[in-house]
C-alpha cells in the first residue's frame, strides 16, 4: 500500500468516522472502499460499448450444432469419449 494524505471537510470526516464505527473498520478502509467504487464506476463499460461487443460476436459459432445450448452435456461426453481425456 502507498501512504497518502487526504484533507477532508469537517462534515466528510465526521461521516467517514461514523461509517467506520458502524462497520467496525478503520477510516482508511472506508476511504479505500470509496476510491475503489469510484474507479469501478469510471471504468465501467457504457451501454453502447456492451451492445457493440455483443453484436460483434453474432455468428462466430455458425459451425456449431444448433442444439448446443440444450445438449451441451451430451456433446461434452461425446468429446471426452472421442478424445479419451478429461481436461
Amino acid at each position: 500500500m502507498v501512504r497518502t494524505q487526504v484533507l477532508l471537510t469537517e462534515d466528510q470526516a465526521e461521516a467517514v468516522n461514523r461509517l467506520a464505527a458502524e462497520e467496525g473498520v478503520s477510516m482508511a478502509e472506508i476511504i479505500r472502499q470509496s476510491v475503489e467504487a469510484r474507479i469501478q464506476a469510471a471504468t465501467r463499460l457504457s451501454d453502447a460499448e456492451i451492445r457493440r461487443r455483443a453484436l460483434e460476436i453474432i455468428g462466430v459459432a455458425n459451425d456449431r450444432p444448433g442444439d448446443l445450448s440444450a445438449r451441451h452435456d451430451a456433446y461434452s461426453v461425446e468429446a471426452i469419449m472421442r478424445d479419451g481425456r478429461l481436461d
